[in-house]
């Protein structure tokens, strides 16, 4: 996109795409869950040796964002745990702060947007209903704002004065898979080129750079995994409820694991931060309860393993999304002396702001299995439509 011509006003203008619709059928079959941000990797790979992050869409703006007081983010459903996902990084990187708001909540408890605010939505289809009378309220209120879509002339990338468009190609799938991983890197690679006036910020821009760079690898191992996850899924077919838990970076991916089950499966599952188990949610701890735990190494690892330690300790049916070579989640598996064995699911391991890209893969892929198995569609779950055009 050429900077400065993101929200340029133009007459409707309808089109005719051309379309295979037996292609499409056909991935439909397969479903996008089995490859995510596949559209990004001649992308990615050119960054390790640019080391900087040009967005055309936000260049402009980008001293106007620098200079604003708070960034909001703002998302429904998949778009919002994505929002969730990069909160961190906008904090450390910017240093600015950042409030996360789910679209159908700004309105109704009329939330306070200032002029130097910055608002960022999120949306898949750039057609969510919420998400664009949210955008409507803040730039009522003279916010600057900011679109993220997946869809080239929308309504958000035509009513935002700024904004990306992520690239992830057509999803044909009801329930979003390779959207949510791209945009993440999108948000991520947007924290970037807001934090590149930054010299202190310097080392772990490079660093995270490279991670970027290297997460077409990470992805496509991670996608080795699915004849594991298909095995898990059959463990799983009989069960009505399931328990995610993540902290840091990882709560996000613990919120969208849950709901891909929910959306996908049909089986209940709840997302909850691993801080908070002993705040209710450790009462429903027993063999019989599949929990799945995200705990990956990072800045919160020990508490992560504190968390595992708690539910080996009540016997808890565990399964454990653990980084490659993680020698003390292995030997927790080996001590673990409940009704079921500690099962490990092994991913590779990325820069922490990155890692839950690498980590939901294994998760997308359970979801699909499971619910194969249980016969549902798995690209049109009931009662859900792709784009939510009415509040």
């Amino acid at each position: 996109d050429a900077p400065g011509t993101w929200a340029n006003v133009v007459p409707p203008n309808p089109r005719t795409l051309a379309a295979d619709a037996a292609a499409a059928d056909a991935a439909a079959e397969v479903a996008s869950v089995r490859s995510p941000t596949a559209t990004q990797v001649a992308a990615l790979s050119s960054l390790a040796r640019r080391k900087r992050i040009f967005l055309g869409g936000v260049n402009d703006f980008l001293p106007i964002i620098r200079r604003s007081h708070r960034l909001v983010l703002v998302g429904c459903g998949t778009s919002y745990n994505a929002c969730l996902a990069t909160r961190p990084a906008f904090e450390e990187l910017c240093g600015t702060p950042v409030s996360l708001e789910l679209a159908s909540d700004i309105a109704d408890r009329a939330c306070p947007i200032m002029r130097d605010d910055t608002c960022i939505f999120v949306s898949q289809s750039g057609e969510t209903k919420d998400t664009l009378d949210a955008l409507d309220y803040a730039a009522a209120r003279g916010a600057l704002t900011v679109g993220i879509t997946n869809t080239v002339g929308s309504a958000i990338s035509m009513r935002t004065q700024c904004g990306v468009h992520i690239n992830a190609g057509a999803e044909i799938g009801v329930a979003s898979t390779k959207a949510y991983t791209s945009q993440i890197v999108t948000l991520v690679m947007l924290a970037l080129a807001l934090s590149e006036d930054s010299l202190t910020k310097l080392t772990r821009r490079i660093e995270v750079i490279d991670a970027l760079a290297a997460l077409p690898e990470n992805i496509s191992k991670a996608l080795e995994l699915a004849p594991e996850m298909e095995k898990l899924a059959k463990k799983l077919t009989e069960q009505q409820s399931l328990l995610v838990l993540g902290r840091g970076y990882h709560y996000a991916t613990a919120m969208e694991t849950a709901l891909k089950v929910k959306e996908v499966t049909l089986m209940h599952s709840e997302g909850v931060l691993s801080g908070e188990i002993k705040h209710g949610p450790l009462a429903l701890v027993d063999e019989n309860l599949p929990i799945i735990v995200v705990a990956t190494r990072d800045r919160n690892y020990a508490k992560n393993l504190s968390c595992v330690e708690q539910l080996c300790a009540r016997h808890g049916w565990l399964m454990v999304l653990a980084g490659e070579g993680d020698t003390e989640l292995e030997r927790f598996a080996k001590e673990n002396k409940g009704g079921t064995p500690m099962h490990l699911i092994k991913v590779p391991e990325t820069v922490d702001c990155l890692q839950g890209v690498v980590n939901i893969v294994p998760m997308q892929l359970l979801s699909y299995y499971l619910a194969c198995i249980r016969g549902l569609n798995v690209d049109q779950p009931r009662n859900l439509a792709k784009s939510v055009t009415v509040q």
